[in-house]
């Protein structure tokens, strides 16, 4: 993230941080994003891209409800490797069944 000229690692996203925003329709979860609190993207129906492109989330740094209430035809990409894992923690923290998850 970059303010001013002066650049900023992100390492997490507050809970609520996005919550019910209307206007927001991708987003890009860096590397550096090591904690997803509760209802970071919740209610966001008109997210449509998701980009992981972090290793190392799990159930114990994505709060609940982090992505319910996205767009039913968003699309995330993850790590080819993450692939099973990341359907399973998404599911399991709001996104929906229709929601298409893959590789990178």
């Amino acid at each position: 993230m970059k303010i001013a000229g002066v650049s900023y690692k992100v390492t997490s996203i507050k809970g609520g941080a996005f919550k019910n925003n209307k206007k927001l329709k991708k987003v890009s979860i860096g590397s550096n994003v090591t904690t997803i609190g509760a209802s970071a993207f919740s209610g966001c129906k008109h997210l449509k891209s998701i980009t992981v492109k972090n290793t190392k989330l799990t159930k114990k740094n994505v709060a609940s409800k982090a992505f319910s209430g996205i767009s039913s035809k968003a699309k995330i990409r993850v790590p080819k490797k993450k692939l099973s894992a990341y359907k399973s923690l998404f599911q399991s923290r709001g996104i929906g069944k229709k929601v298409n998850i893959v590789k990178l």
